[in-house]
């Protein structure tokens, strides 16, 4: 490829088939205490010049390979401004004009200042779905690992893309809320996607391979880490406050001990005797090995 990657680069799983257009480096928040993914000295967020976009677009373009998906990276493209945006776009459909999907990652932030006409016309150019970063709903939990946003404010953003017709594929980090604040956690969590009804729900376990102390600091030192029964626990809490209508639930990611997929509300009883299963058999139940958990 003859993009000049800003390495470490990140996707999610579901788009290793897409072309990578790294339209950013790093992320425009980067305070999250639980996210080591941009804190390296040379992921300093800065946007990438369309000139230089548009050159890379026009090399691949020249390559003849047949590409159906475009993944705009960094860790919240979605922070550019419409104008910006709308270039990229018209751009991408210059250069690509066979591509079906146009996706990047996301936080609650990145919508504020973008009206639902904006995002209708990006929609319309082919920004098709939105990777958003929620994390919780709990606003205490919310607060302690400084993720800069509460309840409300993710609940507007992923209303107003509803809105503007963008798919929603929200995050939710299980184990976020440590021992003490599990069952908030979940529950509150829960209560955003009933608000919000996304169209993806994707459950991942927090972990912290360069060490946790980040994160204790938010929490001033209370902070436990779930074992594996209290993270299956805290899923259960989780399904079983869910009422979704038609929502694609994956908690399949490396980082889960237990791998689940299903439509919610549709398998939610399905879901459920898998997790009490395995609560009630951890020794008859396939759960991931730790050598194979990671991001």
């Amino acid at each position: 490829m003859p993009f000049d990657y800003i390495e470490p680069l990140f996707r999610p799983p579901s788009e290793a088939e897409s072309l990578i257009l790294q339209v950013t480096n790093g992320c425009s928040w980067n305070r999250c205490t639980f996210c080591e993914m941009y804190t390296q000295p040379q992921k300093k967020f800065r946007p990438k010049p369309i000139a230089g976009i548009r050159k890379e677009l026009q090399q691949i373009a020249g390559m003849n390979i047949p590409l159906r998906r475009v993944f705009l990276a960094d860790g919240d493209a979605m922070t550019l401004s419409y104008r910006r945006l709308h270039e990229i776009m018209q751009a991408v459909n210059e250069y690509l004009p066979d591509i079906q999907r146009v996706s990047a990652y996301c936080l609650p932030r990145n919508i504020k200042n973008k009206s639902v006409e904006e995002l209708r016309r990006l929609r319309q150019m082919g920004l098709q779905l939105l990777y958003i970063g929620c994390e919780t709903g709990d606003d205490l939990v919310l607060d302690r690992v400084a993720k800069g946003e509460t309840w409300q404010t993710s609940l507007e953003a992923l209303l107003k893309l509803q809105q503007a017709g963008i798919r929603r594929s929200v995050m939710i980090l299980n184990g976020l809320g440590g021992v003490r604040y599990s069952e908030q956690h979940a529950l509150n969590s829960a209560s955003l996607m009933n608000e919000s009804q996304p169209e993806y729900l994707a459950t991942l376990v927090v972990s912290f391979p360069k060490g946790q102390q980040r994160l204790e600091q938010g929490y001033a030192g209370e902070f436990e880490a779930l074992n594996r029964r209290q993270l299956l626990e805290e899923m259960e809490m989780l399904l079983s406050a869910l009422e979704l209508d038609k929502t694609i639930f994956r908690s399949d990611h490396a980082s889960n001990y237990l791998i689940l997929k299903g439509i919610l509300n549709k398998d939610r009883e399905r879901l459920l005797n898998q997790v009490q299963a395995a609560l009630a058999h951890p020794e008859k139940t396939r759960f991931r090995e730790e050598w194979q958990r990671g991001l």
